[in-house]
């Protein structure tokens, strides 16, 4: 088992409980805990400079501001600076992302080596994951559908006009009246409807609100 581990979280409660956790059920000799990613960098860096690097790091990707200017500001700044000292550290993901798209990218990118999605089985999930980890496998939570998102969904200019002003709020039939007052065509009401019921396919969502949170939160507009 891992025998030094270095975790990562800007809630006390959740780094206690993940210290916890982790002292309870699994046999690591030394945990350390910070609440920035500059602390838990020059930590990771300090350790390596002693001849002593953390084995894992377990860190989140969001970060809150705190009282002090940061350079690394979130999960994956953290991960990238760190692998730039200590290239083979263990990595493991604990966050509220359930964007299998995003988490794909993690691990191709960060080189992470597993992910952990919060919720209910959070912390049983995170020994499983350290456990998997150590013997060498990848670990992904079993709720996460790696193979969704995999259909790249194209959206045209006239896509995009239309989620501007589901944005905004506009109903269909108030995007109708804007479109033929601005000479923006297709007008007519059964085409925007068609479009806009295309896109909830598309993107699975269930209504404007769902699907506009969801494009927002993949970085489609």
């Amino acid at each position: 088992m891992f025998t030094k581990v270095l975790i990562a979280e800007d809630f006390q409660d959740t780094n206690n409980g993940i210290v916890a956790a982790i002292t309870k059920k699994l046999s690591i000799a030394e945990i350390k805990e910070e609440l920035y990613c500059d602390k838990a960098y020059n930590r990771a860096v300090v350790a390596c400079n002693n001849n002593s690097p953390f084995q894992l790091l377990v860190t989140d990707l969001q970060f809150k501001e705190g009282y002090a200017d940061r350079k690394l500001t979130s999960g994956i700044e953290l991960i990238n600076a760190i692998k730039r000292v200590q290239p083979n550290i263990k990595v493991i993901v604990n966050s509220m992302e359930d964007n299998p798209t995003k988490i794909k990218a993690l691990f191709e990118e960060q080189k992470i080596n597993g992910f952990v999605c919060k919720g209910r089985e959070n912390l049983n999930e995170l020994m499983i994951a350290i456990q998997d980890v150590y013997d060498g496998n990848d670990y992904v939570s079993p709720q996460i559908n790696m193979n969704a998102n995999n259909t790249i969904i194209e959206l045209d200019d006239y896509d995009f006009l239309i989620l501007k002003e589901l944005a905004e709020g506009l109903s269909k039939k108030e995007i109708v009246l804007k479109f033929k007052q601005n000479n923006i065509s297709p007008s007519s009401e059964s085409t925007i409807d068609k479009r806009i019921s295309k896109l909830f396919d598309d993107f699975e969502a269930k209504n404007t609100t769902h699907l506009i949170a969801k494009l927002t939160r993949d970085g489609i507009i």
